[in-house]
């Protein structure tokens, strides 16, 4: 078993995309081979380019993401594209599988791309998300694109595992300047307005100038790119600053800085997904759990102390 591990390990690591496809599976199955394939290929990783795409559904992320995957394809660097989409509540698999996008792309060898279902797991973002983006890393891609639906706190999490954090918006859909202005989410590295051929494109572009005015006048200043993905319209400009936003971010030390943040928040949310298993299964199986949370109903107990009561527990277990 060890030994086949270790050669799926090394096919990983020499870029085989079967060996990527497996590891991902046995990632999202939660197989424990899995993990320690992780741990294996870990210090590979840190190489890649990872931009992360986010925005609400049906501003056309995924055609963004193909014409993007194209151009860095006509300049010979290889592509991985993870998409993690609502879980469907039927299958718990990916409601959006990936046959409908990126179709172009399927053949080419250079190109890796794969959907996961965020499963509803604790802050929108399954363990498994962030193990299969450190995967396509270590695969040796030279750029991870991930794509999340969405722009409330969930998605920013998976965003966060970024080097490049990319808005998308397009024309008419307000809710998401609205997302800005109340500060649900940090405002990003680069916006997208994509579908620019609206005729509300100029609006949309002062109201998002409007929300940039007021943050810090320092540092990098958040680019407006207008796009039309299905034409191919505005995708070179894209490229051109995202690769502006890398080398800032490399030349101002930030890239590192970034990453410590990132690695760390990562590290917090596997320790708060697990935990939170942990305690889900000892309140289902546990007497005493369900008498305090009979008091709670009850309205004997409050639901704030009895929270402090089992968190208080286990540490007299373990003592």
């Amino acid at each position: 078993m060890v030994e086949a591990q270790k050669t799926l390990a090394e096919r990983l690591l020499a870029g085989d995309k079967r060996a990527l496809a497996r590891a991902i599976s046995l990632v999202e199955n939660d197989e424990p081979e899995g993990w320690e394939l992780v741990r294996e290929v870990y210090p590979h990783t840190g190489g890649a380019a990872v931009f992360g795409f986010t925005g609400p559904p049906g501003v056309g992320k995924s055609t963004l993401l193909a014409a993007l995957t194209k151009l860095e394809r006509e300049r010979e660097r290889t592509v991985a594209v993870l998409s993690v989409d609502p879980s469907s509540p039927f299958t718990r698999g990916a409601l959006l599988g990936d046959r409908i996008r990126l179709s172009d792309h399927f053949l080419d060898p250079g190109v890796f791309i794969r959907s996961m279902a965020n499963r509803g797991a604790l802050g929108g973002l399954s363990e498994a998300t962030l193990q299969a983006a450190l995967l396509m890393d270590a695969s040796g891609r030279d750029v991870v694109l991930l794509e999340t639906v969405g722009v409330g706190q969930a998605e920013v999490d998976i965003i966060d595992h970024a080097d490049t954090v990319v808005l998308v918006l397009m024309p008419g859909s307000g809710d998401s300047i609205q997302a800005l202005k109340a500060g649900v989410m940090e405002i990003p590295d680069v916006i997208v307005v994509n579908k620019a051929d609206h005729p509300l494109t100029d609006t949309m572009v002062r109201e998002i100038k409007g929300v940039l005015a007021l943050g810090p006048r320092e540092g990098w200043q958040v680019p407006i790119v207008k796009t039309e993905a299905v034409r191919d319209q505005g995708v070179h400009e894209l490229a051109e600053k995202l690769a502006e936003h890398r080398a800032y971010i490399q030349a101002e030390g930030t890239l590192s800085a970034r990453r410590r943040r990132n690695l760390m928040n990562e590290v917090l949310a596997i320790a708060t997904f697990r935990m939170r298993r942990e305690l889900e299964a000892s309140v289902r199986e546990d007497p005493e759990v369900k008498q305090l949370l009979d008091r709670v109903v009850t309205r004997e107990l409050d639901p704030a102390s009895a929270a402090s009561t089992i968190l208080e527990r286990p540490h007299q277990e373990h003592g």
